[in-house]
């Protein structure tokens, strides 16, 4: 699959298991792309928000802010202009999970780390959405 010069760094992005990672897996692939993929299972707080929300939503947004940070970095300062990346997340969707999970305080907080650590991050030149019904979205979130 070949994908136009002008699309170096691509993003597919949508609700959650909506398919994003296995597409992005198979693009990579096809196109001999460099995937820039989430990886949940890494942040120690995770397990903790699920069971306390209000006491590992902190913590748990601002791993994954970081973690996702330091991959598009990494995109930024690698071969952007030589090989494609194609990445299963967003950063500016960021912020929304944010404004779900954290109280008015540690919401300031983050916004403004977030602020100082958006301008490091490259724009994506492709955006893909993906849609599904909400009950294929939840047949798939509860069979992982």
């Amino acid at each position: 699959m070949l994908l136009p010069d002008k699309y170096r760094y691509i993003v597919i992005e949508g609700p959650i298991g909506v398919g994003k990672t296995s597409l992005a897996r198979v693009m990579s692939e096809r196109c001999g792309a460099a995937p820039m993929l989430e990886d949940p299972e890494a942040n120690p707080f995770l397990p903790g928000f699920y069971q306390d929300a209000d006491r590992y939503a902190l913590p748990t947004q601002l791993y994954f802010l970081f973690q996702r940070i330091n991959q598009v970095r990494r995109l930024k300062q690698s071969d952007l202009f030589n090989r494609v990346t194609i990445g299963d997340f967003m950063l500016d969707k960021d912020p929304l999970f944010a404004r779900i999970t954290l109280s008015d305080e540690e919401l300031k907080l983050y916004e403004q780390i977030y602020a100082q650590l958006r301008l490091q991050a490259p724009v994506p030149d492709l955006v893909i959405y993906l849609q599904a019904t909400a009950q294929t979205l939840i047949e798939r979130v509860r069979r992982r």
